[in-house]
């Protein structure tokens, strides 16, 4: 099947925002045109409120999301009872935040219907749980 990148809430602020702290790896991947990326709903969702919170440079929630829904390379994946299911396996478990292990959770449902998956991310929870491969 495919390869995908799982985007983490703080790289694709950073990415928008064009912050020093994204890692050259991640960067290149997410400018890349032939990424094909997935983009957990509750992950944007999270984006949208530490927008609306003031917490990034990014200023308008409208005009962050009308950039990420046309960017044809991003799919925007729900949080479906397979993911969340998915999040009370064991796996799933070794994430101890919810938002997080949600996103975690989805690319490991990818997995299981045959994608390779690296998620995109500095979150150290995330990469010390190794139960995907993590891209900075």
């Amino acid at each position: 099947m495919a390869h995908k990148y799982l985007l983490d809430t703080h790289a694709l602020i950073w990415f928008v925002e064009g912050n020093k702290r994204l890692g050259e790896s991640a960067k290149t991947i997410i400018a890349a045109p032939n990424s094909e990326m997935v983009l957990p709903l509750i992950a944007l969702a999270e984006a949208a409120v530490i927008i609306e919170r003031g917490r990034t440079t990014i200023t308008d929630v409208s005009r962050f999301l009308s950039r990420v829904y046309a960017d044809t390379r991003i799919e925007i994946f729900p949080l479906t009872l397979d993911v969340f299911e998915r999040s009370l396996t064991a796996e799933g478990l070794l994430i101890p935040e919810l938002h997080d292990r949600f996103i975690v959770s989805t690319g490991l449902h990818l997995q299981d219907l045959g994608d390779t998956v690296e998620i995109i991310t500095r979150d150290q929870a995330i990469i010390d749980a190794g139960v995907l491969k993590s891209v900075w």
